[in-house]
């Protein structure tokens, strides 16, 4: 029997859209865009982007000059007390100095054993890396929007079907009564239909409890009370014809494995910042002061001294590290584990994403066959159901033919729904293992988040506090 995709949906909308209304339903399409403009962890991650974008400015002030101010006043007080010959009386003077001394400093670097140039590529690393995080939040983001959709559909028909089955199974009570009261039937086959409908009212209360929680976790992904959903299809035009060719595109498209490539250049580079803490620094060094001070002094013969000196400097200053304790060979050794770890983890992104692109096409393929099988078992059971009640009638089937042929048809249309459901995310679960569940690609009308605009706003930035949005 061949797969159509638009034989399977014809059940769920049937159910879920004739109690909800078309017209003012909210598409899967809307509550990604929704979620993509408003999830609380998908923006917390586009702040954590925006604060690794100062990295790249910090590295890059490395090649500027630093300037120092300095102020500092001082009074010196100087009380001599002597003896005169002529007299033989002691006499005292007294001087008191003061001097106020300011001076400027600026320091341009040079060289510095390539700690500069490095910081700065290791800085643009970390910047791409974290971007690539940021994609992979967002895919994570849109993928659990396709989830949680899907869960408040499937929890509204199961919850549906539920309610269907009481109904049943209370016209079931009512015969089973009238039929016993008339001697046609025994209080065993009342007992069997109460004990049915009690179970089911049971799992009425259940099927409402989770469309709650699953309404609950809707809101935390997309922000809002979902509207009247409606069911969509698979995303067919995203998916790949084979799994090889969904692993060739991971490889090179995840973000997952890209960002652990750019990690692994990040800490390629902090070892080289590391080993230039072993070579020599030059920078050039200029100081201009000025000291202005005057003397006090009880010496009627001394009037006061008011002195001004201004003085400057340049100086050009090589440093050539020899030995410092050793601690720099130890953060260089660890700095190359730190790279070998990040190849390494190259390495178990591969195998992670891999991993989760067999487990959803696996299930895709699985949901497949379980909707046809699904298909198959709810219209055998629905025609085993009409057979046994029509065989009841006549007094050839008892009422327990007819709630196990009832509790049969329930369990089948449970698993059509359920495998519709499953159907649907795990093709979105495909590509987003692919690397490719984004905004473009599902053509969401939402305005695109740019992570290049701020980075750009703030790369070459001397100085201010404010963040381009005016904090």
């Amino acid at each position: 029997m061949a797969f159509r995709p638009s034989l399977y949906l014809s059940a769920a909308v049937g159910l879920f859209v004739a109690m909800s209304g078309v017209a003012s339903a909210e598409t899967l399409q809307e509550a990604m865009a929704a979620a993509y403009a408003n999830n609380p962890s998908l923006n917390a991650a586009r702040a954590g982007t925006r604060a690794t974008d100062e990295y790249v400015p910090q590295a890059l002030s490395g090649y500027r000059p630093t300037i120092n101010g300095q102020v500092s006043a001082g009074l010196t007080a100087t009380d001599t007390r002597f003896r005169t010959t002529s007299t033989s009386n002691w006499a005292s003077t007294y001087t008191d100095t003061g001097a106020v001394q300011g001076q400027i400093q600026i320091v341009q670097p040079i060289y510095m054993g390539g700690r500069i140039e490095n910081g700065v590529h290791k800085a643009e690393s970390a910047v791409k890396a974290s971007r690539e995080q940021l994609r992979n939040t967002e895919q994570s983001t849109l993928l659990d929007t396709a989830s949680a959709y899907m869960n408040v559909i499937l929890s509204g028909q199961v919850l549906e079907l539920r309610q269907s089955n009481v109904a049943f199974l209370q016209e079931q009570v009512r015969a089973a009564n009238d039929r016993f009261s008339v001697g046609e039937g025994t209080r065993t086959d009342v007992s069997q239909a109460q004990a049915a409908l009690a179970a089911a009212t049971s799992a009425v209360s259940s099927a409402q409890a989770d469309l709650l929680t699953a309404k609950a976790n809707y809101v935390k992904v997309v922000g809002h009370e979902p509207k009247n959903l409606r069911s969509p299809g698979p995303i067919t035009k995203l998916l790949p014809g084979k799994l090889s060719a969904a692993v060739d595109a991971s490889r090179t498209e995840h973000p997952m494995i890209r960002a652990a490539i750019y990690n692994a250049d990040t800490a390629s580079y902090n070892v080289e910042i590391e080993e230039g803490a072993l070579l020599p620094s030059f920078v050039v060094q200029g100081t201009v002061g000025s000291t202005f001070a005057g003397n006090v002094s009880n010496n009627p013969t001394s009037a006061p001294d008011r002195a001004r000196t201004l003085d400057g400097s340049v100086a050009a200053v090589l440093s050539i590290p020899i030995y410092q304790g050793g601690g720099e060979y130890a953060t260089v050794r660890q700095a190359k584990e730190q790279l070998g770890q990040a190849k390494l983890q190259v390495d178990v992104a591969r195998m992670s994403v891999d991993a989760a692109l067999t487990q959803a096409w696996s299930a895709l393929e699985s949901a497949k066959a379980q909707i046809v099988a699904a298909e198959a078992s709810v219209n055998a059971s629905r025609l085993a159901l009409e057979g046994v009640v029509e065989e009841q009638k006549v007094g050839q089937r008892t009422t327990l033919d007819v709630l196990n042929a009832q509790s049969t048809l329930i369990d089948a249309r449970l698993s059509e729904v359920g495998a519709q459901a499953q159907f649907v995310v795990a093709s979105y679960s495909v590509v987003s293992a692919m690397g490719r569940l984004d905004r473009e690609r599902l053509g969401l009308k939402v305005q695109a988040y740019r992570p290049e605009q701020h980075y750009e706003q703030v790369r070459d930035k001397w100085i201010g506090l404010r963040t381009p949005d005016g904090r």
